[in-house]
């Protein structure tokens, strides 16, 4: 599969295509194989090095009869990121990375949710990769005319299908964008059809396929860990576990994406500090009365705002960090050479 082993390791790029806790799966070559990290690179207290996660491109040496060793992790062209769950919201969870579009899939039953929705767009519009939205399961709703009409309200500028996996509806819009070189992440959160649907764009049983709960229609979690899955026509899929709970981690410009309906309406207060409460004059409660945005919007718009919020303090707390490492690193470099 390698290149012949010499005297020095033979270095290369190759790309992640799962994570399973500290071992990773690769493709090199168009083959499949395992790695690790190295240690020394990835662990050292005087370097900073962004652990890799599925779609990420990595340099790499091989080791006869054992895992490759991952030594570096190429920059990223466009990444989607949330906040950890097991760090309590004190850090942020790089779920995927280096793709070009950003599959939001919500099911047209009981777990419809657009407050969730907007959540996944701002995040989508922010990772540098364009957002489809994709109404699944169309077959169990004889009308979703209104549905589909809330959602495009909402997501402005972006494809919005609908699908039904099983029966194939809407499938012939997505080959537009199952392009050779092409890799799509799919979110959304646990009962959606992101299996199903990957399944039957391979035309083949890859995922794990369970039934969602009959009594609040709220999937079970069938994909436990983050798998990228190249297709026949040469796109890559990235599957990652379901996400009920999606926290904003970094907003940007995705906030301004999603919300394009309330940002000319701010600054045209009568004062410029209101509060949007009960001042006199105030754009947004007109807006709200006339019915051009409803009190659910404005405060999807006011929360997520808070997170971004919370967000933009970590980045400049990362950066400390990053400076802090850098100066370790340069004190080290210095005593090493007065000592020799």
């Amino acid at each position: 599969m390698f290149e012949e082993y010499g005297k020095k390791p033979y270095r290369n790029t190759a790309r992640i295509t799962a994570v399973h806790k500290q071992r990773y799966e690769i493709e090199y070559n168009g083959e499949t194989c395992f790695a690790k990290l190295k240690s020394s690179e990835y662990y050292s207290p005087d370097k900073y090095a962004d652990f890799p996660t599925v779609g990420d491109y990595v340099e790499i040496f091989t080791v006869p009869n054992s895992d490759c060793m991952i030594t570096k992790t190429h920059p990223r062209k466009s990444f989607f990121s949330r906040r950890d769950p097991s760090s309590a919201g004190h850090s942020d969870q790089i779920v995927a990375a280096n793709f070009d579009y950003v599959f939001i899939l919500m099911s047209l039953n009981m777990d419809f949710n657009l407050r969730r929705l907007e959540r996944y767009l701002t995040a989508s519009w922010n990772s540098n990769a364009l957002p489809v939205v994709l109404l699944t399961k169309a077959d169990l709703c004889e009308d979703f005319d209104d549905m589909l009409l809330q959602v495009e309200q909402i997501a402005a500028g972006v494809d919005i299908i609908p699908i039904s996996s099983y029966t194939g509806y809407g499938l012939e819009e997505l080959d537009k964008f199952l392009r050779p070189d092409v890799t799509i992440v799919f979110l959304g959160s646990s009962g959606t059809g992101k299996s199903t649907l990957v399944n039957a764009l391979a035309k083949q049983q890859i995922m794990e396929v369970k039934n969602i709960r009959e009594d609040d229609s709220k999937g079970r979690h069938t994909t436990s860990h983050r798998q990228m899955i190249r297709l026949n026509s040469g796109a890559c899929v990235i599957d990652t576990p379901g996400m009920r709970e999606l926290g904003i981690w970094y907003a940007g410009e995705g906030l301004s994406e999603t919300f394009s309906d309330i940002l000319p309406l701010l600054g045209k207060c009568k004062f410029s500090d209101c509060a949007h409460k009960t001042e006199p004059g105030c754009a947004i409660k007109e807006a709200i009365k006339e019915g051009i945005i409803t009190q659910e919007r404005w405060n999807s718009y006011l929360k997520i705002k808070k997170e971004a919020r919370f967000a933009e303090d970590y980045e400049s707390a990362i950066r400390e960090k990053e400076a802090f490492f850098k100066s370790i690193a340069i004190k080290s470099k210095r005593l090493n050479k007065r000592r020799y």
